[in-house]
């Protein structure tokens, strides 16, 4: 059914204190793990979001403005300071990413979580990670990119 639903029934059996989110592509380094979980565990956030741009991400030139182009429409709409909407590399604490009541089933789950988040008032601390982009055999199109505006929209609007 895709990444959203994935999500949804993974977050249905997830017992720990602290959800990580990380597509199985190999695009991420779970040796970035502690980068996420670090300021989750000395208090200092309660959401991360590990950042390309702030670390080592090389990108395909399409795929680096869709980027720019989504995160500035989230900072625009949720008056948020991010660099890297789309990342699939997020650390959560359990019982607020279960309070977000999360709809998608596909790739528009990323700005579905953070609108909600950002909708609810958290602060999304943003941590430099390695990324490898893969240049073929890529799941992610311009409709995915399309639904991510209708996406923000939706939830900017809803939320008035």
């Amino acid at each position: 059914m895709g990444k959203g639903a994935a999500i949804r029934t993974a977050l249905k059996h997830a017992s720990g204190e602290v959800i990580i989110i990380q597509d199985a592509d190999l695009e991420y380094s779970p040796n970035d793990y502690s980068k996420l979980l670090t300021p989750i565990e000395k208090g200092h956030a309660k959401v991360v979001y590990g950042s390309r741009f702030k670390g080592a991400g090389k990108f395909t030139p399409l795929s680096l403005i869709a980027n720019r182009v989504l995160t500035w429409l989230t900072n625009f709409l949720y008056s948020a300071k991010l660099t890297d909407m789309e990342t699939c590399y997020k650390s959560i604490k359990r019982d607020i990413i279960n309070s977000l009541d999360l709809k998608s089933n596909r790739f528009e789950i990323e700005p579905e979580l953070t609108a909600k988040l950002l909708l609810k008032g958290y602060k999304i601390l943003e941590v430099p990670i390695s990324y490898y982009s893969r240049t073929r055999f890529k799941k992610i199109g311009p409709r995915d990119g399309i639904h991510a505006i209708f996406t923000l929209i939706q939830w900017h609007w809803l939320a008035k």
